[in-house]
């Protein structure tokens, strides 16, 4: 059987193709499971790149930090953060995993502020360079772990970062950015089209296409288990 965890990261994996340099930031343990899950199943030559600064790294066991030092381990060198923004000024950044407080219809996100920003009621981090990332990468991949109103909503309070949104996965459904709006590509066994839309702060438009996301076979299962034995997937679900 699986769980949530499982059938996002999953997901996330299944959009990684074989040869393309993958980034995810801090607190990212999802993005860094599809990572190496991906590099285990279909994608051996995929060109893996953490906010550590480690490339390609073998730790030997999954921390729940995504900046901790094992994620070093194994590593072909040390790249610096500063070499990673200019990879992706240069347009050779394939993919990168980001998030945010507030998605809205258009892939935007908000990492700043919620409410006004004269009066917020919120203050967050800011945007961790997402403004800089999302506008030059090729793809961007967003998740989150909730999937309510309060996070999918018509239009960010603030907009943080804007740029070249592919995908949302979330614990209900996959997004799909067309024609510049987020639309239901597939539904997760467990949900339904009223729970999506219930759930979504905006008008949800299903592709013509829409689909079931497919189940988790057992050999996604089974790498799932030997590359995160302590369920590190689990942990943004607390």
């Amino acid at each position: 059987m699986w769980t949530i965890s499982d059938i996002m990261a999953v997901s996330m994996a299944r959009l990684l193709r074989n040869g393309e340099i993958v980034f995810h930031g801090v607190a990212s343990p999802l993005p860094m499971v599809a990572i190496l899950l991906a590099k285990k199943l279909h994608a051996p030559d995929l060109i893996y790149i953490n906010i550590t600064g480690g490339i390609d790294p073998e730790p030997a066991w999954l921390p729940y930090s995504t900046v901790h030092p094992e994620l070093f381990k194994g590593s072909a060198v040390i790249f610096s953060l500063q070499d990673l923004f200019d990879l992706a000024a240069r347009g050779d950044l394939d993919v990168a995993f980001l998030s945010g407080a507030q998605i809205d219809q258009h892939g935007r996100t908000n990492m700043t502020v919620i409410g006004s920003r004269q009066h917020p009621k919120v203050r967050l981090p800011g945007s961790a360079g997402s403004a800089s990332l999302m506008p030059v990468v090729k793809r961007v991949i967003l998740w989150r772990t909730r999937h309510d109103r309060k996070t999918f909503v018509e239009r960010c309070d603030f907009v943080t970062a804007d740029g070249r949104v592919e995908w949302v996965i979330t614990p209900l459904c996959i997004f799909k950015k067309v024609d510049n709006i987020l639309q239901v590509e597939s539904l997760h066994p467990h949900a339904s089209r009223e729970e999506v839309i219930a759930n979504t702060g905006f008008e949800v438009q299903f592709l013509p296409d829409f689909h079931i996301t497919p189940e988790p076979t057992p050999e996604e299962l089974k790498w799932l288990s030997e590359i995160d034995p302590h369920r590190v997937r689990d942990i943004e679900f607390s």
